[in-house]
């Protein structure tokens, strides 16, 4: 059978402590009260957490690669993918070029 933890308990200060404490933060110069201002300022914690959003945002796809061209990225390192997409833009790039060139 599993043990479970004890519940914890929460001992919140009485109203004659809980003046004393407001007291003593009035009185401390670093922890002067917030103003209106910076109140209305504050953001929920979850809205700034994570990755910021990336302008160019990427899609998930499943690719079947051969295992000489995994094997050669894979040995380059952390941020093989990266690298790996960066030479894929490079040749779309150089194609894309030869396209236009022939359209025109």
């Amino acid at each position: 059978m599993l043990k479970t933890a004890p519940k914890r308990v929460i001992a919140m200060p009485t109203e004659a402590e809980n003046r004393k404490i407001r007291r003593a933060a009035k009185a401390d110069p670093d922890s002067l009260p917030l103003t209106d201002a910076q109140l209305s300022a504050m953001v929920p914690l979850k809205s700034v957490r994570g990755r910021p959003k990336s302008e160019n945002k990427k899609l998930l796809v499943s690719v079947r690669y051969s295992p000489e061209v995994l094997t050669y990225f894979r040995g380059t390192g952390e941020g093989w993918q990266g690298r790996m997409d960066g030479v894929l833009q490079e040749y779309v790039a150089k194609h894309n070029s030869r396209r236009a060139k022939r359209a025109a």
